[in-house]
């Protein structure tokens, strides 16, 4: 069997030794004679498996101690409920909408309670881009008792990202930074410090889908309403080591063969620079194609993660995904909302993989330029 390149946004490619893995141990858990799938997740071999996770996704991503890891599920979509549940304690929130899920995030937080929009880069009347850049402090609106700030760090469908903490906005004293982080957590060493609470769903970067990480700060928890399902409730979760209910154990698994295999590559360092490389290699593609492709992202905001491009019309587009795909590519349609093209380079996609797509662009450039 010859695998593709997948290009998918999520959920995305998997490290090929992690697969191999899996498949060489779903049968027989480390000669238990069961899958891992099959086991209790109260029992011992389990629990080994996720303190094992726990412990390696700590030191990769250097967690302080005052910092809890849960294991959840729901998707990172569930965390926008879940959030303001949690924190906004009758309050307000503070939102700033730099792509879809941030956006998305605002509107599903005003259900809960009452949440700003501290600032917003969409551009009106350009829905086939609008958002294009990160806002500038000065274009914030940020309230000093809000009960957070809430970001999307790094935004899948427009390709922005905040590429460091120093490209973080100022926060008030004392008003913590909630990230949503799923399209490109542990791409990078991140100052989890500098944070209040991060979560991320897991099948963009991380293992199968399925599976949502929460680190939260622990003086954040044991603030939400006395009415929310039990099940949202950080402090609950924390309290029961994220099994409260029976835990997605599959993904929880495959996330920690994942953090294995991050250790194993040199660690997030190691794995920014590979992502730098593969990163400056197809906007290099993009960039040099004498106008044939274009990303309308600011330069200085451009995602390392997810790249969107267009080309000159929707019908070269349509048949660019066409000959992707028969050239072996995979997951290169753009989302629906925006079109286009898009390029996901998560941690398992190998720089072979980008090199291969750069080599492909220039000869679809090459003939239909």
């Amino acid at each position: 069997m010859t695998r593709i390149w997948n290009f998918s946004a999520g959920p995305a490619t998997l490290p090929e030794a992690v697969l191999r893995q899996a498949q060489a141990e779903l049968l027989d858990w480390h000669g238990v004679g069961a899958s891992i799938m099959e086991m209790s997740h109260r029992g011992q071999y389990f629990t080994e498996v996720i303190q094992t996770a726990e412990a390696n996704l700590r030191e990769l991503l250097a967690i302080p101690q005052n910092y809890k890891v849960l294991f959840l599920q729901g998707g990172a979509t569930l965390q926008f409920s879940a959030v303001p549940m949690n924190l906004l304690n009758g309050r307000s929130a503070d939102y700033v909408a730099t792509g879809t899920w941030s956006k998305k995030a605002h509107q599903e937080a005003g259900r809960i309670g009452k949440a700003r929009l501290a600032g917003s880069t969409e551009q009106a009347g350009q829905p086939a881009d609008g958002f294009i850049r990160l806002p500038r402090q000065d274009e914030l609106n940020l309230d000093p008792q809000a009960a957070y700030l809430h970001l999307c760090t790094n935004e899948t469908i427009h390709g922005v990202e905040f590429l460091s903490e120093a490209r973080l906005p100022q926060a008030p004293a004392n008003v913590p930074i909630v990230a949503d982080m799923s399209s490109h957590i542990l791409s990078r060493p991140v100052e989890i410090s500098r944070y209040g609470l991060i979560y991320a769903g897991a099948q963009k970067n991380i293992a199968p889908s399925g599976l949502t990480l929460v680190i939260v700060r622990e003086d954040l928890m044991g603030h939400a309403a006395m009415n929310i399902p039990r099940l949202l409730d950080y402090k609950t979760q924390a309290e029961n080591d994220s099994m409260l209910n029976t835990p997605t154990t599959f993904a929880i698994y495959m996330a920690g063969l994942v953090f294995q295999w991050l250790k194993a590559q040199g660690g997030l360092p190691r794995m920014a620079e590979i992502n730098r490389k593969k990163a400056a290699l197809l906007y290099a593609a993009i960039d040099n194609s004498q106008g044939f492709y274009t990303n309308p992202v600011a330069p200085e905001c451009r995602s390392l993660m997810n790249i969107p491009f267009r080309l000159p019309c929707v019908e070269q587009e349509a048949e660019f995904v066409r000959a992707s795909e028969a050239a072996g590519f995979m997951g290169l349609k753009g989302h629906k909302s925006v079109g286009g093209i898009r390029a996901s380079l998560y941690n398992a996609m190998p720089l072979a993989g980008v090199e291969a797509l750069a080599r492909f662009m220039r000869e679809f450039s090459r003939q239909h330029g």
